[in-house]
């Protein structure tokens, strides 16, 4: 197959864009750096190849917009990371554009090409449920009201409009995905290393959590059913507190976890993101997933720290 990637780059598309490859696939990461003279033309790609051609993800389409004509899917994980920095009022308005337009782009240029792709698989997160304290959440759940919530909301309503008889849409709702090379752990590592790890704010919340490899594992499985239509929650199937997740961390790392942040000093040092990102519980279950049959390689926390890590936790 010939598959598009809109931010190929990062902590899940660069590993995507190279597991594709591997399995023989021809990929084409669509980039926003100059990459020079490239034909953009998706077909005649090497099975095994992955080509970058550079885009403006403006809301609008372009000449890029060739790589679209042709392929099999298109994989669009674009935006700029939510954790970089403070949400002031200008950095939040970055977050959502940097989502809305690239999406707006990429469901333009299916629209307009002769040959579209037969799915788009679009990012969208967890946070499209809000702090719903130990409420089993599924992709029939009704959407929360914080930033995060709003943001998913219309993320994935932009991608919607692709969908026609000759494209499928699948929304993929990620949790907290668990790789020691970046995200979540990476942050999290130095901490209790340095036996000062330990539960943030009441430690009650819960944490949908998902193994980058079976996050892996779950966009290519969307991409090839044609069953996997809609919102599919990206999370392993034991959701846990905080308070759990910090115990298992700290045993996979010979570590105690006795140390909290109180949530008072998270929000007096990340300011309104230290609510959604560290705060809020969501109690997600992958419902569609399993519906489907897809088999998680890491279920249990537990053991997936100790693939991860290395250790016997």
């Amino acid at each position: 197959m010939t598959i598009v990637i809109a931010g190929g780059s990062g902590f899940l598309g660069q590993p995507l864009a190279a597991t594709l490859a591997a399995e023989g696939h021809a990929v084409v990461v669509l980039t926003r750096q100059a990459v020079g003279p490239s034909a953009a033309d998706a077909t005649g790609r090497p099975p095994g190849s992955i080509a970058r051609v550079e885009w403006r993800p403006d809301g609008t389409s372009g000449p890029w917009s060739q790589s679209v004509d042709g392929a099999d899917a298109v994989v669009n994980l674009a935006g700029e990371s939510i954790a970089d920095g403070r949400w002031t009022t200008r950095r939040k308005a970055g977050i959502v554009e940097s989502r809305l337009a690239s999406t707006r782009s990429l469901v333009e240029a299916i629209a307009r090409v002769a040959r579209p792709p037969r799915v788009l698989v679009s990012a969208s997160a967890v946070g499209h449920y809000g702090d719903r304290g130990e409420e089993l959440l599924t992709e029939s759940s009704a959407a929360g009201s914080d930033f995060l919530a709003d943001l998913c909301v219309k993320w994935e309503g932009e991608a919607a409009r692709a969908a026609s008889p000759r494209t499928r849409v699948a929304l993929i709702r990620t949790g907290i995905v668990l790789d020691p090379n970046g995200g979540a752990l990476v942050k999290l590592l130095p901490l209790f290393k340095a036996f000062v790890g330990g539960p943030l704010g009441s430690g009650r919340q819960y944490m949908s959590w998902i193994h980058r490899s079976d996050w892996l594992a779950l966009v290519r499985w969307v991409v090839t059913n044609d069953l996997a239509t809609g919102p599919i929650n990206a999370t392993a199937p034991e959701p846990v507190t905080n308070a759990a997740f910090s115990r298992a961390l700290g045993r996979a790392l010979h570590r105690p976890s006795l140390l909290p942040a109180p949530a008072f000093a998270l929000r007096l040092a990340l300011g309104e993101m230290a609510g959604p990102l560290l705060l809020a519980s969501q109690r997600v279950l992958p419902a569609r997933a399993l519906e489907l049959g897809f088999a998680f390689t890491h279920p249990r926390l537990g053991p997936a720290l100790e693939a991860l890590l290395g250790r016997k936790a």
